[in-house]
């Protein structure tokens, strides 16, 4: 799954649709790609061509996204559920931070939407996308 997608193609596995302006996302993108070293997860920015469609397609506003998107074997998973589902492709130890869906549901997804309504004044955010390294664009879908 490198490069451009179409919207008839198989609904897409392991991939996490993150705000791209966003320090604190884009922090997160940073650090699963380093501890993802078999690359399984794949990244999409809401802001490029593909992501808008993908949040568009799945409920989400590409322009005040309050939630990260990740597609587990085609299911879109949001919050406490997508953490935990991307956590789960982690190797150990991180992998075991996905008993986090063990807690309360509505406890942990109301602290994810506190830190997500927070997350500019708190982390900052850019103008715009960072453009991932060549060695790093196989694993970003942006059309």
């Amino acid at each position: 799954m490198r490069g451009r997608m179409t919207d008839t193609d198989a609904p897409p596995d392991a991939l996490m649709l993150f705000d791209g302006v966003c320090h604190l996302c884009d922090g997160v993108v940073r650090t699963v790609m380093r501890l993802d070293r078999h690359g399984v997860i794949r990244f999409t920015p809401i802001q490029s061509p593909f992501g808008r469609r993908l949040a568009t397609r799945h409920g989400l506003d590409p322009d005040a996204p309050e939630s990260f998107l990740f597609l587990d074997r085609g299911r879109p998973l949001r919050k406490t559920a997508a953490l935990a589902a991307l956590l789960r492709r982690l190797p150990a130890p991180w992998r075991w931070f996905a008993s986090v869906e063990r807690l309360p549901r509505g406890v942990t997804d109301r602290a994810y939407d506190f830190v997500a309504a927070h997350r500019y004044r708190i982390f900052g955010k850019d103008d715009q996308c960072q453009i991932p390294t060549p060695e790093l664009r196989g694993r970003f879908l942006l059309d």
